[in-house]
């Protein structure tokens, strides 16, 4: 009886919401067409994949391709390189938008705190594929804009994108101006929910700007840095493939080669599909684990988590 009631109760709470239910259908059937069903190739990381036997025939291997790629001379190249972009972003774009946001919030009302946000934001509307070309032709060490203004100087531009050394540095910085304008908009936003009567009372018992920055700008922001910072742990393994794929080249290749690029050649371009999804499943294994550490870190040392 109480399962019945409780059945009923269900139908009854999806009847009753059933507007709601069908709006949330499309995005349903699309998460577990594209999401949740694929998943089940990655039973490919396990096998010797072939076209002709599939995923059901294809003859067990285990653990092989795993074991093959952390033997291999490649492994400690890819996971560097990847980690030197990922901390390295990490380390520039995380709290430049942060100050970005606090600079923006000590702006008066006006054209110019507008003005200001317009312009950090508009660069983020830049597709990679044109972004990428932008910094190829402003770094070309003979008709690049740099290696003119340089040549007025009387010195020459070394070719940038030819270097081991400076690819990290050009990753990194083209990235922080495409989209730190655009990642402070979350933190102003946050700031916007400051109640205004905090600034009041701290002005009356004479607080400075920096003062009120320090106690109630920043704390505010303590939530959502977070959460941002969670979210961005989760990602170190995960350094976007387009960008960095777009300004690779053979000189460069020894710092620019990451796992995302690697799985792209492997079974894309090789036709090593097995492997690939082994590096591709290891990648994700240790992203969601960095995800839960970092969560519970978060939620013993701030009290905010994702879950």
């Amino acid at each position: 009886m109480a399962k019945q009631k409780k059945g009923k109760g269900v139908l009854k709470k999806l009847n009753k919401n059933k507007e709601i239910y069908l709006l949330l259908l499309p995005s349903f059937v699309l998460l577990l067409l594209f999401i949740y069903i694929p998943m089940y190739g990655v039973v490919m990381a396990f096998q010797d994949y072939n076209y002709v036997d599939g995923f059901f025939k294809s003859p067990w291997v285990g653990f092989q391709w795993f074991i093959e790629f952390f033997e291999s001379w490649r492994f400690w190249r890819l996971l560097r390189n990847t980690l030197v972009l990922s901390l390295y972003s990490i380390a520039l774009g995380f709290p430049i938008p942060i100050i970005l946001a606090l600079i923006c919030n000590q702006m008066r009302e006006g054209r110019f705190k507008k003005y200001f946000q317009t312009v950090m934001s508009l660069p983020h509307f830049i597709s990679t594929v044109v972004l990428c070309g932008m910094v190829i032709l402003f770094l070309s060490p003979s008709s690049g804009i740099f290696s003119a203004l340089a040549g007025l100087f009387g010195a020459e531009l070394p070719n940038l994108m030819g270097s081991t050394k400076a690819f990290p540095t050009i990753y990194v910085v083209s990235g922080l101006w495409q989209n730190a304008g655009w990642d402070s908009i979350l933190y102003i936003a946050a700031l916007s929910s400051v109640d205004p009567t905090l600034y009041e009372a701290a002005t009356m018992d004479g607080a400075s700007k920096f003062q009120k920055l320090l106690h109630i700008d920043i704390p505010m922001l303590v939530p959502t840095m977070s959460i941002q910072f969670i979210l961005r742990m989760g990602s170190i393994l995960g350094v976007g493939f387009e960008k960095v794929y777009l300004l690779q080249n053979n000189l460069n290749r020894p710092t620019s080669e990451v796992i995302s690029t690697y799985v792209y050649q492997l079974g894309i371009l090789g036709g090593q599909q097995s492997q690939a999804a082994a590096i591709g499943l290891f990648n994700t294994v240790v992203s969601l684990a960095l995800v839960l550490t970092v969560n519970k870190i978060s939620d013993r040392m701030t009290g905010n988590a994702l879950m």
